[in-house]
């Protein structure tokens, strides 16, 4: 491949699975949209065409559309449906959670209002007993978009803080996923953006779960 002329495709959770890789290199031509990509990408996975609809693209981790350029040396990134400011803790770790680690990120004394979430393995889904859950993440833009949620958080309700840290890996029942804090001055903002974090984490995060039951396994957002 001549140098500057290829891009790399990144594939995970569900995208992953059907490719059997998480990363390839395509050669693109001078112009190239994410729309010529996909083409290129269902024409070598043939298997990966009906999961298209469903994907969300990004380009150099951020979301674009099917219109978009994609210059040469671009990384795109192939998002299936995810499952689901200032200072703060926005991370992505392989390790169990503790809710302290938010709470200590946020808290101050000029911090009169302290809330916290914690999103804990449920034992079953629509009458299934759940057996384990396989989180993945793209990691660096997970951390980004989070970071992007607590900034969105501070525009709306000025002096809120987040911290946000989400576990990656094989988790059972009981474990937590996800912990969240959101501190403000008064109750009422910190209450705000600690529920704000919650529904944002379920649309842009590149985070992924895949349930597995006694009688078969899910991803999540793809349904059977």
């Amino acid at each position: 491949m001549s140098p500057g002329t290829s891009i790399t495709v990144l594939y995970f959770a569900a995208a992953r699975e059907r490719t059997g890789c998480t990363r390839e290199e395509y050669e693109v031509p001078p112009g190239a949209s994410v729309a010529d990509v996909l083409r290129r990408v269902v024409g070598r996975h043939p298997g990966l065409e009906r999961l298209v609809p469903h994907l969300r693209v990004a380009v150099d981790q951020e979301f674009v559309g099917v219109d978009a350029p994609v210059r040469p040396g671009a990384e795109v990134a192939l998002i299936p449906p995810v499952a689901g400011g200032g200072p703060g803790l926005f991370s992505v770790v392989e390790r169990p959670l503790r809710l302290e680690e938010v709470v200590e990120a946020v808290g101050g004394e000029a911090y009169g209002g302290l809330v916290t979430f914690g999103g804990s393995v449920r034992n079953e889904t629509k009458g299934r007993r759940v057996l384990r859950l396989e989180y993945e993440a793209y990691a660096p833009m997970a951390e980004k978009k989070l970071a992007e949620i607590g900034a969105e958080a501070a525009a709306k309700w000025p002096g809120v803080r987040l911290a946000i840290v989400h576990r990656v890996g094989v988790l059972v029942p009981g474990e937590l996923a996800v912990v969240i804090a959101a501190a403000a001055p008064h109750r009422k903002e910190a209450f705000r953006g600690c529920e704000y974090a919650i529904e944002r984490l379920k649309q842009d995060v590149p985070i992924w779960k895949k349930e597995f039951f006694e009688d078969g396994e899910v991803w999540v957002g793809l349904g059977p």
